[in-house]
C-alpha cells in the first residue's frame, strides 16, 4: 500500500522543480551549487586527488592520454535525490571548468592538479550517479533530463547496496521526510565508503526569532497558497511546512551524526538560516 507521503509527491513532481525555484527565489539553485563545490575543495585538500590530472589544451579538443585513467571516479548517490537536481549539479560542477587549463601546479599535500583559468580543478570523472527516491513519480522526471544516472526507488533507511558503494552522498530535502532520521544517517554510514562525504541540505526547525517569524507566519501562508496556485496540491505545501517546523534544529542533528560516526567538517548557514548545509565526513579509519 502507498504510503500518503509517497503519494502527495508523486502527485506534485511534474511541477515539483519549477515551485522549488520559483518559491526560494532560485535561491536553491544556488545553495546546492555551494555545496557541490565546496565538496570538490574538500576532496581536493583531503589529498585524493590523482597526481598526474590530465588537461584539455587549446590547440584542439584532443585530452591528454592519461587523463581519464588517472582521474578519480566519484561513485555518487544522490539520496531522496527527486528529479535529479542535485546530481546534476555536482557531475557539472565536478567534470566542469573552461576547456583550456593552465600548467599551473597546485601543490596539496605531495598532489599537483592542473587548474582551469578559473582555478578550477579538473581531476574528477563522476560515475553514472545513483538517484534513489520512495517516489515513482519523482524518479520519472529524472530520465527527460538525459542526465547520466541510474534511477532507483528506494527506502533511505533500507537502502539494497552493499557496504561501501558510494564516495558521496547528497541528500537535499529530504532529510526530514525519512520516517527516522537516525536511521537514515546510520544507513547512509553503511555505504558510504571510508573517507566519504555526506552532504545534507536542508530545512532545519527554526530557533532564531526571523527564522521562527518566517516559517510560522510567512511561510504558513505564502507557500501553501503559490502551490496550490502552480500544482493544485495545497495540502502537498501545507505538509512540507509543518515537516520543517517538525525536524530538528541543525545543531541537533549535527550531534546526532556525530553519535552516528560522522565527523562534521562544516554546517553552511544560507539567508540567515532559512537553510543550511551540513557537511560530513566518514574518518578513513573506519571500518
Amino acid at each position: 500500500m502507498k504510503s500518503p507521503v509517497r503519494h502527495m509527491f508523486d502527485g506534485i513532481a511534474s511541477r515539483y522543480d519549477f515551485l522549488n525555484h520559483f518559491l526560494s527565489c532560485y535561491q536553491d539553485v544556488l545553495w546546492r551549487r555551494y555545496c557541490c563545490k565546496y565538496l570538490k575543495k574538500l576532496m581536493a585538500v583531503d589529498g585524493i586527488a590523482p597526481e598526474n590530472a590530465g588537461c584539455m589544451t587549446s590547440k584542439g579538443p584532443k585530452v591528454a592520454d592519461n587523463a581519464v585513467e588517472n582521474a578519480r571516479k566519484v561513485r555518487l548517490l544522490d539520496l531522496c535525490g527527486g528529479t535529479g537536481d542535485f546530481a546534476n549539479t555536482f557531475r557539472k560542477i565536478f567534470e566542469g571548468g573552461c576547456a583550456c587549463c593552465s600548467a599551473k601546479a597546485y601543490p596539496q599535500k605531495g598532489t599537483a592538479q592542473f587548474l582551469s583559468q578559473k582555478g578550477t580543478a579538473r581531476e574528477f570523472v563522476v560515475d553514472p550517479a545513483v538517484i534513489g527516491d520512495f517516489s515513482y513519480g519523482m524518479l520519472a522526471e529524472v530520465k527527460p533530463k538525459k542526465i547520466d544516472a541510474h534511477a532507483v526507488q528506494l527506502d533511505a533507511m533500507k537502502m539494497p547496496f552493499a557496504e561501501r558503494q558510494f564516495d558521496v552522498i547528497l541528500n537535499g530535502f529530504g532529510m526530514r521526510n525519512v520516517p527516522d532520521a537516525r536511521g537514515a544517517l546510520l544507513e547512509s554510514y553503511r555505504v558510504l565508503d571510508a573517507g566519504g562525504y555526506l552532504c545534507v541540505l536542508e530545512f532545519f526547525s527554526p530557533r532564531n526569532l526571523f527564522n521562527k517569524f518566517f516559517y510560522k507566519v510567512l511561510a504558513p501562508l505564502f507557500i501553501p497558497v503559490m502551490g496550490a496556485f502552480f500544482s493544485g496540491k495545497r495540502d502537498a505545501y501545507e505538509y512540507l511546512v509543518n515537516s520543517i517546523i517538525r525536524f530538528l534544529p541543525v545543531d541537533d542533528f549535527c550531534k546526532m551524526a556525530e553519535e552516528c560516526g560522522f565527523e562534521v567538517k562544516k554546517v553552511k548557514m544560507f539567508d540567515g538560516g532559512i537553510s543550511f548545509g551540513v557537511f560530513l565526513h566518514k574518518p578513513v579509519s573506519a571500518s
